[in-house]
């Protein structure tokens, strides 16, 4: 008797622990966990060269100005070829699309590789490069994230958007971290050949997908018509504009991270130049984004999806004003780390909003506007900030953004209250 209770208690165990941690019942589908290892694979690979760019480019030039630039060199071809590449991606099949669009990263990062090994020394070559690279990578992003309701049924699409996104900010936790530590070691040129090695990984988890040719459509060409007609299908959904409003409420009003190297210096202690504050105010968004995806079982089971996403930006919305208000290093890390929780519970329902409430043929151009919105949002916040701080100081612009956060996406809930309400699919 006593063994049946005990093996009773380990089943309530494990279902307890199921249902807490990440929820892996889409990598038993072999299709999305190919494409998931493939973005395990380039997860760090990616975020190596995102910090030998900027670290090569201040080594030519020594100035921050020039990287600074690097910002605006990513953004445009994302903005540009983001929304091209969801149309694109909306009228061809989706698996050869990866493919190209990875053998273009792969080329460009090759050529990293080599104007460093060799010591070219041009920024503007570095720059260049970055802006191609850039350029295929905002085709191939939103094309990877339409590829996933193709692969797995709706009702595991917030369990697969999980998992990718949790990789993703793993990768941005540890990708720099292991960058720091290899540049004095194998040197600047390395981290490129490292992300080349990832990429052809890469290359070969996608080659063995399915094909993904677009459902029920005649062959087209994609073109300007095609991103109009992509935004004038969003325009009739109110429940996706609604999830893209509250994102770019989120990001442009109370994305701090202008902010974090004054704060690091001038209210944390850190020495000119850098410290520990630094790397701890930046690693702490990504890692809590990380750990809450880890334990994410809990919230792919949730239907309530647009509660999920007002009640979790509204959470960012606070805790970046306690990061503003923060006069303790720790306690500010806490709230860093607090709202990169809120933003990752906020990405996942969003996204599984995005894939079920769109339909196949203009999954790709909305993926490509959630792009422009992801990429072009913290980037007008840290001009924002940044003029803030410079007129009422730090503080003041970090704890006042996340204040102007919670009223404006309540503000929203009101008039949009069908968001509110929205539900996943059933089971």
């Amino acid at each position: 008797m006593s063994d049946d209770v005990g093996v009773e208690q380990r089943k309530g165990v494990r279902k307890l622990f199921g249902s807490i941690v990440v929820d892996t019942r889409p990598l038993k589908i072999p299709a999305f966990r190919r494409l998931w290892l493939s973005t395990a694979v380039t997860a760090i690979g990616s975020q190596l060269t995102a910090v030998a760019v900027p670290k090569q480019v201040f080594d030519l030039t020594g100035s921050s100005a020039y990287v600074g630039l690097t910002g605006l060199v990513a953004l445009i071809p994302l903005l540009v070829f983001g929304l091209w590449g969801g149309a694109i991606a909306d009228a061809v099949d989706r698996r050869k699309l990866l493919l190209v669009t990875n053998v273009g990263v792969t080329l460009t990062s090759v050529v990293l590789w080599l104007q460093a090994f060799l010591n070219v020394g041009s920024v503007w070559l570095v720059l260049g490069l970055l802006a191609v690279n850039q350029a295929f990578f905002a085709v191939n992003m939103p094309t990877r994230s339409a590829v996933v309701a193709r692969l797995v049924p709706d009702n595991l699409i917030a369990p697969a958007t999980a998992l990718s996104s949790t990789m993703a900010t793993f990768g941005a936790v540890f990708g720099p971290l292991l960058a720091g530590s290899l540049i004095p070691i194998l040197g600047l040129s390395t981290l490129y050949l490292i992300d080349v090695l990832a990429l052809t990984l890469t290359l070969v988890a996608v080659y063995r997908l399915p094909p993904i040719p677009p459902l029920g459509e005649i062959a087209r060409r994609a073109g300007i018509r095609d991103i109009i007609d992509g935004f004038k299908y969003l325009a009739t959904q109110k429940i996706l504009l609604a999830s893209f409003l509250v994102d770019i409420i989120a990001m442009v009003a109370g994305m701090p991270r202008a902010l974090i190297p004054e704060m690091a210096e001038r209210t944390f202690g850190d020495p000119p130049g850098g410290g520990p504050a630094l790397g701890w105010l930046y690693a702490a968004l990504p890692a809590g984004a990380m750990l809450i995806g880890l334990f994410s079982g809990w919230l792919t089971r949730i239907r309530n999806q647009g509660a999920g996403v007002i009640v979790s930006v509204c959470v960012w919305g606070a805790a970046v004003a306690g990061f503003g208000l923060a006069n303790s290093l720790w306690l500010a890390v806490f709230f860093m780390a607090l709202a990169g929780a809120a933003d990752m519970v906020s990405a996942i329902y969003r996204m599984s909003i995005l894939q079920v409430a769109t339909t196949d043929e203009m999954r790709g151009r909305l993926q490509g506007v959630f792009t422009v919105v992801v990429a072009g949002g913290p980037r007008i916040a840290d001009l924002t900030h940044g003029w803030a701080a410079a007129g009422v100081g730090t503080a003041a612009a970090a704890s006042g953004g996340g204040v102007l956060v919670i009223v404006l996406v309540v503000g929203a809930a009101l008039l949009i209250p069908s968001f509110w309400r929205y539900r996943a699919p059933a089971d």
